[in-house]
């Protein structure tokens, strides 16, 4: 198992070297960013549905499915997107790299812990935008930039109540920084005036939220198992503290900004609202065999706020999410052949992302494929990649289409912890 630890924590160090800019997108322009999935490989595959579960397989959209591991899992997760952005006019395309989450569940005969990191939000984007040229002949050049994000540091602990039901708690705590940057330049038709006006915005963000679980696993005529899930965050907020900075720039010849005089202030610091989440699914199937399941989660994100005074072409409403999803083995304890110990994944979701702009409901629609490649070592470690094609938002009215193509690796290891020895 060091072996395993000291791999996987190698993998986690060379990919967080870029994972500092982890989002390419316009959209996290508004509120706290981009939300992140929260979830494994394994669970993306399948449309993102955290109703299935099994005993080798960690489970982090539920808490309550921490104790039903057989083993000490850890589990680790990144994904590579690329992005092609469209308008009505004009498009471009974007790529980002990130680490999703590193986890650590440890069950004992009833109850299970867990516990982990992973980002919750995250902050990319450069956007330009030039007016035309008024009756004086000047036009105006209007820069922004985004980086940064929340970071979400876990624990969670499960009791089995029986051998079908258990319920689970979650306790989190949320942390991070978002840096904004805007620039007016203004260009006349004879010369550009000299100086440019720039405002920084440095955000610290942190807070704690609570998740509460259930799962109730139910075996049928022997042979199919019916699985139901549940699970709930009521509504918090974090505090937030910005400090802002403005400042008349120039540009160098080597094209770098140089302050000619910078005025700051700490501003006062305000409660940012998290919306309450809840979903509720079901699946059914035959372990290590095919299982398939359905999920929807609905959130409260009309309480969203955007970072920015002066922001009147959005609006949030309450959104949700349906998804639809399973894995197929086709022969569990093969020993001849390896591809049928492959577990073959797949899934399908819509939701609406709570984003309301220029009236358009900023939608969100993808389609994922994955493998579960197993490993060698006790407990069925694995592999697991998956691709996940989506599309997110619209060209109409002035609003932006994302198409996206995502690829993700997760791996799941387990191994035997606290087994008292019979012989030294």
């Amino acid at each position: 198992m060091i072996k395993k630890l000291l791999a996987v924590l190698c993998f986690v160090g060379a990919s967080s070297a870029f994972a500092q800019q982890n989002n390419s997108s316009p959209y996290s322009f508004y509120g706290l960013g981009d939300t992140k999935f929260k979830g494994t490989a394994e669970n993306r595959s399948m449309g993102s549905i955290g109703v299935l579960t099994d005993s080798i397989h960690l489970n982090l959209q539920n808490p309550a499915t921490y104790g039903r591991l057989k083993f000490a899992n850890l589990a680790v997760g990144a994904t590579s997107t690329k992005t092609k952005l469209q308008t009505e006019t004009e498009n471009s395309t974007a790529g980002r790299t990130s680490v999703d989450y590193i986890a650590l569940a440890l069950p004992f005969k009833k109850f299970g812990l867990a516990f982990g990191l992973m980002p919750y939000t995250s902050v990319g984007y450069r956007i330009q935008n030039t007016t035309e040229p008024y009756a004086d002949d000047y036009r105006r050049n209007r820069y922004f930039e985004g980086t940064g994000g929340l970071n979400k540091v876990f624990s969670g602990f499960s009791y089995n109540l029986s051998s079908s039901f258990s319920l689970g708690a979650e306790f989190n705590y949320y942390f991070g920084k978002i840096t904004t940057k805007s620039k007016v330049s203004i260009n006349m038709a004879e010369y550009a005036l000299q100086y440019d006006t720039r405002e920084t915005n440095l955000s610290d963000y942190n807070g704690v939220t609570f998740n509460f679980g259930a799962y109730y696993q139910k075996l049928v005529n022997k042979k199919y198992t019916w699985t139901a899930s549940a699970v709930f965050s009521p509504e918090t907020s974090l505090n937030s503290v910005t400090n802002r900075e403005i400042s008349t720039v120039i540009l160098t010849s080597s094209g770098v900004e140089q302050a000619a005089d910078t005025y700051s202030k700490r501003l006062d610091a305000v409660n940012v609202k998290m919306p309450s989440k809840m979903s509720a699914g079901a699946g059914f199937g035959e372990m290590r065999k095919w299982v398939a399941g359905l999920e929807y989660t609905y959130t409260g994100s009309s309480v969203l706020q955007n970072r920015f005074d002066g922001i009147t072409d959005v609006k949030f409403e309450n959104s949700y999410r349906v998804a639809l999803g399973g894995y197929y083995i086709p022969k569990f304890y093969s020993f001849t052949s390896y591809l049928s110990r492959v577990t073959y994944r797949g899934g399908l979701r819509y939701e609406t992302t709570g984003m309301v702009i220029n009236n358009q409901s900023i939608k969100d629609m993808g389609v994922s494929l994955g493998v579960g490649l197993p490993l060698a070592g006790i407990g069925g470690n694995s592999l697991n990649l998956g691709v996940e094609y989506g599309r997110r938002g619209t060209k109409n009215a002035g609003v932006m289409q994302e198409n996206y193509f995502s690829l993700f690796v997760g791996f799941s290891l387990n191994d035997r912890w606290f087994v008292k020895r019979k012989f030294e």
